[in-house]
């Protein structure tokens, strides 16, 4: 290997001072700078007035996105500290937003019992990766001011007047030199806000809008606290049984769960560790899965509902329909990352599959109706997870007596590396032969499908296997489905939607989608599937290169560039794509197959709760919500085909 001639000597070691490290990697500390770290800088301190919430102090917060995207957080809780420190001989409060590492969160004589933040980072982490940012007090009788310009002091900490209120707010504007972009997504902040309601029960947590003219403005409280979350998760659904099933236990970890079932075929957990989403699940999830696997069992058995010869119902059929809200308050919880996305303690296991336990043994002792109806469901699951593995291995046994294991309609690329290779999965064998013969062979495979497929939103993996529509998808991703998916057998690093551009194309859009959403979700959160953007319209002229146009604005625009330059509207042929179809394979591969000129969206998962619900309410069973979607949201359509 070439040496790279370079002085390396003590000179050459940097040591970043104050917040430096912050600006230079905040991916580190806020997971990204797209939009997603964007909203963590209000998660960070929206989730410090919480844990003043849960501490006893606050029983307000109020959120408001004001004018040019600046954000401002504020609460009725005890008001950040405003005496001087021991060790940084400034104020509590500007250590709190200067100094790394720096809180009242980490246990022994602090003051908090539990909470979210744990690090000591999130004000300071904010403050670093502001533009600027303004914190105002108001405690110990009077109101106190400090400003801070990317994450350094332009103003101390300053008494501004009196006051016999307390509380803390905090107003900052987001760095456009870091972030990607510093448009806030009402909904995405609205979502996450109600779900902190939730989660505090009693607490009102209120937010507005004020960037637009009318205003958007939301308030959340919920005495019912976790119950109230499930009915909100399930108001589209059809339930098992009207009351969720509530559990509580204060002890050395506090635990608040609320479940029900419902008439669905997938399973909707989601756990949090003191108001922290724990998206990747940890030791809590495992506790409560454990002991929700041996409560029904155990019923089930103790109640000759299942017989001996008959073995264990196992956790995915018991799990099926479920939605479940898990809530426990840890002192010392052990976190990966400061994005906090998995539970590590290893005591809090046990503590909850014992609670549960108990809790749901008693519960199905004391509502037999309720036990019997959830465990026909888990039955019934479990006879089509039976069914689902004799079809699997059916087309393994299949194939393996065929000379490949891909299906039969499939142009397969030549490349093997999965990473440089792609897949399109064309509506249409028109469309499909067109896609074959216009695409680069070296790393393009291509996978026609004909006529609508099933909608798994209202199907067991069993159909699944067995429908000759989504079979053919399922071998040449090539990585299982559901519970067997393996993110690292997949063939393809970009699996590609190519649909007409009308209402039937986005119907096998959505149902492609409803499929890889239900049954290959990590395909869907590790960014390998695509959306091909074909081309609307064309315009065309002897003696100029045809131009494709693939919005309404694009053909606006592209009329004015010509008329501009003395081309007239009515010297122009303009041809309206109907289909994909209609396209020879030349003009296939400049406007949808050419990576160096096609349009490609990624499909992306911020809210697995927001996805839930909108497939829900689109491809489930029940029609009144999609009515209701279909009239609030047919305002926004610009292209319909009649």
């Amino acid at each position: 290997m070439e040496k790279y001639e370079h002085k390396y000597g003590a000179d050459q070691i940097q040591v970043l001072e104050g917040l430096e490290a912050v600006r230079k990697r905040p991916g580190m500390y806020i997971g990204s700078v797209s939009i997603r770290g964007l909203h963590h800088l209000v998660y960070e301190i929206v989730d410090n007035c919480v844990d003043e919430a849960l501490a006893g102090y606050c029983t307000h917060i109020h959120v408001t996105i004001e004018p040019g995207n600046i954000i401002c957080v504020e609460d009725d809780g005890r008001g950040i500290p405003v005496d001087e420190h021991p060790k940084t001989h400034i104020s509590a409060a500007e250590t709190v937003y200067t100094v790394l590492h720096a809180g009242g969160k980490f246990g022994g004589d602090s003051g908090y019992k539990v909470s979210g933040g744990l690090h000591g980072v999130g004000a300071s982490v904010v403050n670093a990766l502001s533009t600027w940012c303004e914190v105002t007090i108001q405690r110990d009788g009077g109101i106190f001011q400090m400003k801070f310009e990317r994450g350094k002091t332009t103003q101390k900490l300053t008494r501004i007047g009196d006051s016999k209120k307390t509380g803390t707010k905090v107003r900052f504007l987001a760095d456009d030199t870091i972030f990607e972009t510093l448009e806030y997504d009402y909904e995405t902040l609205e979502n996450r806000l109600r779900e902190m309601a939730f989660l505090t029960k009693g607490l009102k947590i209120s937010m507005e809008d004020l960037r637009e003219d009318p205003t958007k403005k939301a308030e959340f409280h919920f005495e019912g606290g976790l119950i109230s979350f499930v009915q909100f998760l399930n108001k589209n659904k059809e339930t098992l049984h009207k009351e969720p099933i509530y559990i509580e236990k204060n002890g050395e970890v506090p635990i608040e769960i609320a479940l029900q079932y419902t008439s669905s075929y997938t399973e909707n957990i989601y756990s949090f560790v003191n108001n922290i989403n724990t998206i990747e699940g940890g030791t809590h999830l495992e506790g409560f899965k454990r002991a929700l696997t041996k409560s029904f069992n155990d019923y089930a058995k103790s109640h000759n509902i299942l017989k001996e010869k008959d073995g264990n119902l196992q956790g995915e059929d018991i799990r099926e329909g479920i939605t479940a809200v898990i809530s426990v308050k840890v002192k010392e919880p052990q976190f990966e990352g400061q994005t906090k996305t998995k539970l590590g303690n290893s005591n809090v296991t046990g503590i909850v599959q014992s609670a549960v336990n108990e809790a749901l043994s008693n519960f199905l002792e004391e509502n037999p109706s309720v036990a019997k109806a959830i465990l026909e469901k888990c039955i019934s699951a479990s006879r089509a997870r039976e069914a689902a593995r004799k079809a699997r291995e059916l087309v393994r046994r299949k194939n393996a007596l065929e000379t490949t294991t891909l299906p039969g309609k499939l142009a397969d690329c030549s490349e093997k590396d999965a990473k440089n290779c792609e897949i399109y999965i064309v509506e249409g064998d028109s469309a499909g032969g067109s896609a074959k013969q216009g695409r680069d062979r070296r790393f393009q495979a291509i996978l026609p499908l004909w006529g609508k497929m099933l909608n798994v939103e209202k199907s067991r993996a069993d159909k699944i296997y067995n429908n000759d529509k989504l079979q053919p998808v399922i071998l040449a991703v090539g990585a299982g489905i559901g519970a067997d998916f393996d993110i690292s057998k997949i063939r393809y690093g970009k699996v590609i939607i190519m649909a007409d551009a009308d209402v039937d194309g986005a119907h096998i859009r959505t149902l492609l989608l409803t499929f890889f959403f239900r049954y290959m979700r990590p395909l869907i959160e590790n960014g390998n599937v695509f959306l091909a953007q074909p081309p609307l319209y064309k315009l065309s002229k002897k003696g100029i290169q045809d131009i494709y146009c693939y919005t309404d604005e694009d053909l606006d625009r592209a009329y004015k560039e010509l008329e501009e330059k003395g081309i007239a509207r009515d010297q122009l042929a303009l041809q309206r794509y109907k289909g994909l179809g209609e396209m020879n394979p030349e003009q296939l591969w400049d406007t949808t197959m050419n990576p160096e000129t096609r349009i490609l969206i990624k499909v992306t998962m911020d809210d697995a709760m927001k996805a839930d619900a909108i497939f829900t309410v689109l491809m489930g069973d029940e029609i009144e919500p999609r009515r209701k979607f279909i009239e609030e949201n047919a305002k926004y359509v610009t292209n319909l085909d009649v």
